[in-house]
């Protein structure tokens, strides 16, 4: 039976700076929104506000559903990745928790799209899609059969 991964990811926003966070992948600085795997046991906003907070320290709940991507990346390993986004009034300071995160950069769309780090191309068309202005409200999403605490 065909399982594709499930994850996560939110579009971090404050005064025209996007929040990503660099990690190394085969010895290269790489640029992601935060982001990882629906885990176990809890819910699609849960896995977001967990990677949000694990990835950097930022302890906030997504505002807003934007947009879900089928992917297959180049080794063809297939993601369905659910993308929400957080505004915030201003940049914060940062405190990534999980040891794979070497650094979180405010940047700007434009640094985004043009960066030659990016850990997918989902990352940017992620951007292109916020920059669309779509969005969905959360409660479009519902965990059934189940109690999320």
């Amino acid at each position: 039976m065909f399982k594709p991964n499930v994850t996560v990811a939110t579009i971090v926003h404050a005064q025209d700076k996007f929040l990503v966070v660099e990690e190394w992948v085969n010895n290269k600085p790489t640029w992601n929104q935060p982001a990882g795997h629906l885990e176990a046991n809890e819910s699609l906003l849960q896995a977001a506000q967990r990677e949000l907070f694990e990835e950097t320290g930022i302890q906030g709940t997504p505002q807003k559903l934007i947009k879900v991507h089928q992917w297959i990346a180049p080794d063809s390993t297939q993601f369905i990745r659910f993308l929400f986004s957080l505004e915030l009034d201003a940049p914060c300071e940062t405190s990534p928790h999980d040891s794979d995160i070497s650094a979180c950069h405010w940047v700007t769309a434009e640094d985004i799209l043009s960066s030659p780090c990016l850990r997918s191309p989902l990352v940017a068309q992620s951007i292109r899609c916020f920059q669309e202005g779509i969005s969905y409200p959360l409660d479009i999403l519902t965990a059934f059969g189940h109690h999320y605490d």
